[in-house]
């Protein structure tokens, strides 16, 4: 690979200053909403939740919300598909990035933990099957929200031997993913001759050339180069990421957010974010940041809406009542079902949801046999 084939020289800052200077002020104006709101924490969570979703959409992959709510509190009612575990995994790294100082992610601590991550992720790895403890890949639910699966047990005709064969396999193909700066080694999937330290070291050298111009402008060329240079072949996911933690450091988004760049660029219609021409892609990269702020206004409104309108539900009710510990987790978590109504409740799944009825939620999944409830 060329060295430098990333110059900044050659880039007109010109076309992108207003763009740029118009998404900074609408970031740092939703940040501090979202600082001083009282549906923020719930924004957060949900922002965490639909910008991993809109990360795998970039990356031509559908995954579900309420599919990944699920997987996230290890109530899956299938098995988890390899896209999922990767959505898992965008959002589990949005949570640490946001959990930590500004500047971790781009300290030397920082970057090897979450290559370390994305690399465990990219092999398949699990927390379950690295600590040896295999959890089953399907939340059986005696009251009918699961899919109906007995509970596992030694069925005729089942080569178990093989079976153990396969984790084995698995296990220490986990093992070389988890090794710094290497690529898993199937040359079906990876390129074997992927220096990955190489990039990324190529990459840091644009972040350098980069680092006089304005936090807004550094964060659209850090991204831009990331996916030119393609850095982690296994994870392009997160440069999007680091260019969010570029702003957090700059102080245009606070500890009140992470920048859901995702959801940003989803707005983007790919021929624009692909474009051959640089300028025209750091254009679009730059109304993705605007369009990143507006969607969080917008969301954010909507929240604080609902919140009024279930407090209105609230006026009169005995100091027993459960709704209003119902209204705190449905403002929090971007989908509920009746498993996770019930455990946060403390009451039966039939309690759970004739609650959910009388606090007036809407049904988000339109399936029969699970069901899933959010806000409207």
């Amino acid at each position: 690979m060329n060295s430098m084939a990333y110059n900044l020289a050659k880039i007109s800052m010109t076309a992108l200053m207003r763009p740029a200077f118009d998404a900074g002020i609408a970031l740092a104006r939703l940040d501090e909403r979202i600082a001083r709101s009282p549906v923020g924490q719930g924004w957060r969570e949900r922002t965490h939740f639909s910008d991993a979703c809109a990360s795998l959409w970039i990356d031509g992959e559908l995954v579900h919300l309420e599919d990944l709510v699920l997987h996230d509190a290890t109530r899956d009612i299938r098995t988890p598909t390899h896209e999922l575990t990767i959505a898992r995994d965008v959002l589990r790294t949005r949570r640490r990035i946001a959990g930590q100082s500004p500047d971790w992610a781009f300290s030397a601590d920082g970057i090897r933990s979450l290559r370390k991550t994305s690399e465990i992720g990219a092999g398949g790895a699990d927390e379950a099957t690295t600590t040896g403890v295999i959890r089953p890949a399907i939340a059986i639910d005696a009251e009918g929200e699961g899919d109906g699966t007995d509970e596992a047990q030694d069925l005729p005709g089942v080569d178990y031997a093989a079976i153990d064969a396969l984790l084995a396999r698995s296990d220490a193909a986990i093992e070389r993913a988890k090794k710094p700066g290497r690529a898993p080694a199937d040359p079906l999937v990876y390129d074997l001759d992927w220096d990955e330290d190489e990039r990324l070291d190529e990459w840091r050298g644009v972040l350098r050339q980069a680092e006089n111009l304005p936090a807004m402008l550094q964060a659209i060329v850090a991204l831009d180069a990331w996916n030119e240079l393609s850095v982690l072949q296994h994870a392009p996911w997160l440069g999007r990421l680091f260019s969010a933690s570029i702003l957090r450091q700059a102080g245009i988004t606070t500890g009140a957010h992470l920048a859901a760049i995702n959801l940003g660029l989803k707005t983007i219609p790919v021929d624009r974010r692909r474009h051959r021409d640089r300028e025209t892609r750091l254009l679009a990269i730059a109304h993705g940041l605007l369009a990143a702020a507006e969607i969080g206004m917008k969301e954010h409104d909507r929240l604080t809406l609902a919140r009024t309108l279930f407090e209105r539900k609230l006026d009169g009710r005995r100091t027993s009542s459960k709704l209003p510990e119902l209204v705190e987790l449905v403002m929090a978590k971007p989908l509920v079902s009746a498993k996770m109504v019930a455990e946060t409740l403390e009451v039966t799944p039939q309690a759970a949801r004739r609650i959910v009825l009388e606090l007036g939620l809407r049904e988000m999944t339109g399936r029969g046999r699970f069901r899933a409830w959010g806000i409207i």
